[in-house]
């Protein structure tokens, strides 16, 4: 990508989309287009059309989706499923159609099978059932995977996908009910430490083990791999660690500063048991995440405190 490339960063205002915006302005990138999703609905296979037609960019992150935590993926399982399928299918194949040089398709871990063997290695891509309670949003993400695939092998697209890990950092979602656990856990101990609480309660055990990377460093892994990555399957995006959600939450109430004890609701679902990214082949590549889990936490605390109150 050239210094003057016309770059469309597609879900600019979510975490994952801000964070790309900002690496790329660091990085002096200065033709950048931007929609909101008031300004250009990507569902809507129409305005896609009109906006590539005349837009013409040359490359594309495309980081737009529907995205929420364990209820919401369970709740809104249509919604889920038949917006980023039109999300996706309206960008990429505009993208093919306008002659876009290079597209990014950004997935999620939750594409890998419920029992895959850990870490979670490239190849294990449907090789078996998927978490029922994100199924949906798993399918949809796995059909882009796919069709990013399919427009290389028929039509010569350069167009790769990236995996990346739990994400946690700025411009999270901290709503009480659709947030991930991460961001989830910060706005409860901060309401519990404000309100006076003698207790935290945690949905699940506590035993599920998850990896979590900041989401500026996936924006660094993202900015990297869109120079230097070429080929079709996707690539893992990762730390290579991972740790309980009881130590993740005992690490969320120390940063927070709540005193008050913690406790573990086992009544409530789990989840996956373990989700760690194999990341040996972004590694080979010469790529590793910067900011540690306890450091990450503190900015994305900060974050919350002036968004938030």
């Amino acid at each position: 990508m050239e210094k003057h490339s016309k770059i469309y960063v597609a879900g600019h205002r979510g975490m994952v989309g801000s964070a790309i915006l900002r690496k790329l302005q660091k990085e002096g990138y200065s033709n950048l287009i931007t929609r909101t999703s008031s300004e250009l609905d990507l569902r809507d296979q129409q305005a896609v059309i009109t906006f590539f037609e005349k837009e013409k960019p040359e490359y594309v992150f495309l980081a737009a989706a529907k995205v929420g935590g364990i209820v919401a993926n369970n709740t809104y399982r249509a919604d889920f499923l038949y917006e980023n399928l039109c999300i996706q299918n309206n960008v990429i194949h505009q993208a093919y159609k306008t002659g876009v040089k290079k597209l990014m398709f950004l997935g999620s871990s939750c594409i890998y099978p419920k029992l895959a063997p850990q870490p979670l290695k490239e190849e294990y891509l449907l090789t078996g059932l998927l978490e029922e309670t994100n199924e949906p949003y798993a399918i949809a993400k796995i059909a882009g995977i796919k069709m990013c695939d399919a427009y290389r092998a028929q039509y010569g697209c350069n167009f790769i996908s990236v995996m990346p890990t739990n994400l946690y950092g700025y411009n999270d979602n901290y709503h009480p009910q659709n947030s991930h656990v991460l961001p989830a856990l910060i706005r409860k101990f901060h309401e519990a430490k404000t309100n006076g609480a003698e207790e935290v309660v945690v949905w699940g055990s506590g035993s599920p083990m998850r990896e979590f990377l900041f989401a500026d460093d996936l924006a660094d892994a993202c900015y990297f791999l869109m120079q230097t990555y070429n080929e079709n399957h996707l690539i893992n995006i990762g730390t290579g660690k991972d740790l309980t959600i009881k130590d993740l939450a005992l690490l969320i109430k120390k940063v927070v500063g709540f005193e008050g004890t913690l406790t573990f609701d086992s009544s409530k679902p789990d989840g996956t048991p373990r989700k760690l990214m194999d990341v040996s082949k972004l590694h080979s590549l010469g790529w590793k995440h910067q900011v540690e889990l306890e450091e990450g936490i503190q900015l994305a605390y900060k974050d919350f405190l002036n968004k938030h109150l």
